[in-house]
């Protein structure tokens, strides 16, 4: 389970479907699973759009309904771990789960029996959000329910290393876990890529691989990471050091040098949004206008000033 002060949360952009995908999401998972907030946002570049924060198995996500310009692929999924050693009944419950999310969806890798795992299987649901459930062993070293996971494919195939080393050089509380190469034979991967490996960023895990394969999908904007920053030197370090062109990004999003997504927001801008609808229509006018996000302003939008 993941802490109340979670600090980097995946975000998921929906073209209407936020809050009916988080509804389906915390009834399919249960447990510590709950819609925490929706509420609209009005005059941004999409229009007037829907944010919802909810929580699965103790982790958080945030979700937006924002239009059709960005689609979810399978290039971030989400792993999630049933424990033998934690649930009495771990199988049943990821065959529970694994029915609820196949419901309108599509399978990527069938329900079956691994070298990896005793019963593994990917699928994508009737959302798009790709879900790879796991049956640990509980004789390893233990890992949270859920784990962000992403593909390093197409022009940054081969970088999945290089990336796990890069994100735990600028993340406090961070270190390398497991590393798996494909090994000889395994062509069109190069031995010394990376079949999986595991990292934690901040106290949360994650995990990556690489593949050569024609996949036709990459990393967008659609499933991005948003880091919450105590302060404006938080915020201006995360920026400066994870955006591969700082003159690039807007409204606190940037892109990695492997053209993965991050939004670097101030934990302030919540009880910013949380005031009268004339403070939040200025707060928003105010951040539509920045690229990196400056604290300072924010403020003097909310105050009026």
């Amino acid at each position: 389970m993941q802490s109340e002060q979670q600090k980097i949360v995946p975000h998921l952009w929906f073209d209407k479907e936020a809050r009916d995908a988080a509804e389906f999401y915390v009834s399919a998972f249960g447990g510590d699973s709950a819609l925490t907030s929706a509420a609209p946002v009005s005059d941004t570049p999409s229009g007037d759009v829907e944010m919802v924060t909810f929580r699965l198995l103790g982790y958080e996500f945030m979700a937006i309904s924002a239009g059709p310009a960005f689609h979810i692929n399978p290039s971030v999924s989400f792993f999630v771990n049933f424990d033998p050693s934690r649930r009495a009944d771990a199988k049943g419950e990821l065959d529970a789960l694994w029915e609820k999310l196949a419901d309108g969806g599509t399978v990527r890798m069938p329900l079956d029996k691994y070298p990896f795992s005793e019963h593994y299987g990917w699928i994508e649901d009737r959302y798009g959000v790709s879900w790879q459930l796991f049956l640990s062993n509980p004789a390893g070293d233990p890992r949270p329910d859920i784990i962000p996971s992403m593909v390093f494919t197409g022009d940054v195939s081969g970088k999945a290393e290089e990336a796990m080393k890069f994100y735990t050089s600028i993340f406090p509380e961070s270190r390398e876990g497991f590393l798996a190469r494909y090994g000889p034979g395994r062509e069109p991967d190069g031995e010394d890529a990376v079949i999986f490996e595991d990292f934690m960023l901040q106290g949360q895990w994650f995990a990556a691989m690489d593949s050569a394969r024609d996949h036709g999908y990459a990393f967008n904007e659609a499933v991005s990471f948003l880091v919450r920053c105590d302060n404006q030197d938080e915020i201006d370090r995360y920026w400066n050091q994870l955006a591969a062109d700082p003159t690039a990004g807007q409204c606190g999003w940037l892109k990695d040098r492997f053209g993965l997504s991050w939004q670097i927001v101030p934990n302030a801008l919540a009880q910013l949004m949380s005031g009268t609808e004339e403070q939040r229509a200025r707060v928003t006018q105010a951040f539509l206008k920045m690229k990196k996000f400056d604290i300072a302003a924010l403020e003097r939008a909310y105050r009026g000033t």
